[in-house]
């Protein structure tokens, strides 16, 4: 095997492993922030340090729960689009949004768990995807996240 050769579950597993760091630093962007710091607007959008953990809370159960597992957004008791996914009520806190993205990554794990990568999955309203497509879009949109939460912190800190 040559150096740049990649085990046949090495793909899987470095996968798993970039989705469970970025998963992680969307957290972590809380850390030390009051209610009042996480839900601080500092852009016209609705985006917050809280509302992004909740929306990607929402994203991951779109993907997962909806796209791979086949349960309609309905049925599943999720806002329909992306915009709403951001906006905050006055039960979200810190701790309950953080325990329903762990939640929702708990389910993702468990949906995905026996599906090798080049599974076809048909839940999505865009149509049929592989589960390694499935995987990088939750990873895309984690990475993008995630930075826009570092500089929010960043922000809430230094004022």
């Amino acid at each position: 095997m040559g150096s740049f050769d990649v085990p046949l579950d090495g793909e899987r597993v470095q996968l798993e492993a970039f989705l469970e760091e970025h998963r992680a630093g969307l957290e972590a962007a809380l850390d030390g922030l009051t209610e009042e710091q996480a839900r601080r607007r500092l852009v016209p959008s609705a985006t917050t340090v809280l509302g992004l953990l909740k929306h990607v809370t929402w994203m991951q159960r779109v993907w997962f729960e909806e796209c791979v597992g086949g349960t309609p957004r309905g049925e599943l008791g999720l806002v329909p689009g992306p915009d709403e996914s951001f906006r905050l009520g006055e039960e979200d806190t810190v701790a309950s949004v953080t325990a329903a993205h762990r939640e929702a990554c708990a389910t993702a794990r468990r949906v995905v768990a026996e599906l090798p990568l080049d599974t076809v999955v048909t839940g999505h309203r865009s149509g049929p995807r592989t589960l390694r497509w499935v995987y990088l879009q939750v990873l895309r949109e984690l990475a993008q996240h995630g930075g826009h939460a570092d500089i929010l912190r960043e922000q809430l800190l230094a004022g």
